[in-house]
């Protein structure tokens, strides 16, 4: 059986609204990604994530989805999107799309026909009486994944209607098995335009087991005890699975936050997804609340990574997406060590077993925006969370810092094509979003393709190693274990086999002799030496990756 693409191949992420504006509008498109289909394939990636197009009033910019049969004006239309996939078929690429399917748009009419008593969709979300004795008290106490209450009350009906997002995204009731006819018609309606696979928006929070109330006080995700990957849960994927995925090849990611290893491998080996992405090593710098900053230290986040590498059959690789900032400013250094930071951790991500994924303009080392006032956020998770702060009468320093943190517009600014007005983005008087003004005449397209020692220069050269070298892409993974900020493994199959090394850190690092047992050829380093010189120490953010015997 021959390998499927998704193992082999780097998966490129584009968030749409931010890419390229084709038309002046300020606002990313379509046909914009579509002219840069070429740079795309250049990178040598083999598979484009497209964040959503769908049709939808952008409450969570895009996530609320009012039409899943359409496209967004502001992105084309559906014959763009038809283009799309055919332009990026003749490069080489395929598509993978985002399907989000816990919930719709309030203004999706699946919703606006449930709000009718009698009506055939009136099960198609939760809706509830209140508590009494008045019924203007929600069914239970759960708690949005965005903060502040799950429940929002409907005078038009009088009930209350189920939404773990914001009060815009109410909750699909899965126990309904027209909802899941729903859901296979989607799947069905973009597999038959050439569309590779979807990566599936918190599929593991879909299936409610019960609506009894939550434990804790918690103003975020509390009820979560609830839903969080319950058997039902696993009943629907695989479903999903046996009528749809299972017809052809495609690929199946997952978006399950708080997954333990155990649901993990399930998953997997129950052929319910082909790979998912897992939180617990992006949240190594914040608090358990994940409200509040945590410093940084490399050892937490190589042994969360070697515990998840050892214990699934696969792994999504990430460090950065759209719902994280970016990863040279959390994990890197953005001021003295900003390039050799951004190819360490190119190298620490793409060598790992597993798919790897880049986010749109972590290949040039983009970093986060200036901060600003939490009120001016167009994030609507950081905006209820600055107004729950602020009910609580916190100083304004501190919901200044708080959001900062939380603030998922860091990695929504414009892709930085050039150094010249909107960064090459648009050429329309304002964008939707402000470019990102910080360090813009060093990070930008333009500048790194003419340079050999780029950011970019080095991804491109670090995937091209990665297809090429079959231990690398699908070789097995052999921790070693190192103290303090020296990371370092072995990715080996019969043939061959490579040394990662890396130093996390601004300084100075001594190699422990146990990780450097054999090299012999150097492959590739991130301060662009030609050749293998000793290994005694590494240099602040020096990667290398070694051929070993």
């Amino acid at each position: 059986m021959a390998t499927p693409l998704w193992k082999n191949a780097t998966i490129y992420q584009i968030y749409p609204r931010s890419f390229c504006d084709s038309n002046g509008d300020g606002i990313g498109d379509i046909p914009g990604i579509i002219s840069k289909l070429d740079y795309v394939a250049s990178l040598g990636v083999k598979i484009i994530w497209l964040s959503p197009v769908y049709q939808s009033p952008l409450d969570d910019l895009g996530y609320d989805i009012s039409d899943y049969y359409k496209i967004h004006p502001d992105y084309g239309t559906m014959e763009d999107f038809d283009r799309l996939v055919k332009e990026a078929d003749k490069r080489g690429l395929k598509i993978v799309m985002d399907l989000v399917v816990n919930h719709t748009s309030d203004e999706h009419h699946w919703f606006k026909e449930s709000k009718k008593i009698d009506s055939p969709f009136r099960d198609y979300y939760y809706w509830r009486k209140g508590k009494e004795p008045n019924g203007k008290r929600p069914p239970n106490n759960w708690t949005s994944m965005f903060t502040g209450p799950a429940w929002e009350y409907d005078k038009e009906t009088d009930e209350w209607y189920l939404h773990l997002y914001s009060k815009k995204q109410p909750d699909l009731n899965f126990h309904n098995p027209k909802v899941i006819e729903e859901v296979e018609n989607i799947l069905r309606f973009y597999l038959d335009k050439g569309v590779y696979g979807f990566r599936c928006d918190v599929i593991n929070q879909i299936f409610k087991e019960s609506l009894e109330d939550g434990k804790g006080k918690s103003q975020q995700a509390r009820g979560i005890e609830h839903y969080l990957m319950k058997e039902g849960n696993h009943r629907i994927l695989r479903k999903l699975y046996d009528d749809i995925f299972s017809k052809q090849e495609c690929v199946v990611i997952g978006e399950t936050y708080n997954v333990d290893i155990e649901n993990g491998y399930r998953f997997l080996t129950n052929h319910e997804m082909d790979m998912f992405f897992q939180f617990e090593a992006m949240a190594v710098d914040q608090s358990p609340s994940r409200v509040f900053a945590r410093r940084f230290h490399p050892e937490e986040m190589k042994d969360i990574l070697y515990k998840w590498q050892q214990s699934v059959p696969w792994n999504a690789n990430y460090l950065e997406n759209h719902d994280q900032r970016r990863s040279i400013t959390r994990f890197g250094d953005e001021k003295t060590y900003w390039k050799e930071s951004g190819k360490a951790l190119a190298l620490f991500n793409l060598t790992l077993s597993g798919t790897p994924f880049v986010y749109q303009g972590e290949e040039i080392g983009m970093i986060d925006k200036p901060i600003g006032e939490p009120e001016d956020s167009l994030d609507v998770a950081a905006r209820m969370v600055n107004k729950i702060m602020k009910k609580f009468h916190l100083p304004h320093f501190m919901r200044k810092k708080v959001c900062n943190r939380l603030d998922r517009d860091h990695a929504r600014t414009p892709m930085q094509w050039n150094g010249g007005p909107n960064a090459g983005f648009s050429n329309g008087k304002d964008t939707w979003i402000k470019v990102n003004p910080r360090f813009l005449e060093r990070t930008n397209v333009e500048k790194e393709e003419a340079d050999e020692t780029s950011i970019l220069s080095f991804y491109r050269r670090l995937i091209k190693e990665r297809e090429n070298r079959g231990a690398i892409h699908d070789g097995k993974f052999i921790p070693i274990r190192t103290k303090g900020p020296i990371i370092a493994f072995i990715r080996e199959n019969e043939n061959e086999k490579y040394l990662t090394l890396i130093n996390l850190s601004k300084k100075k690092a001594k190699i422990p002799e146990s990780a450097c047992m054999g090299a012999s050829d150097l492959v590739l380093s991130t301060y662009e030496e030609k050749e293998l010189k000793g290994l005694a120490y590494l240099r602040p953010y020096e990667g290398l990756l070694l051929k070993i015997g």
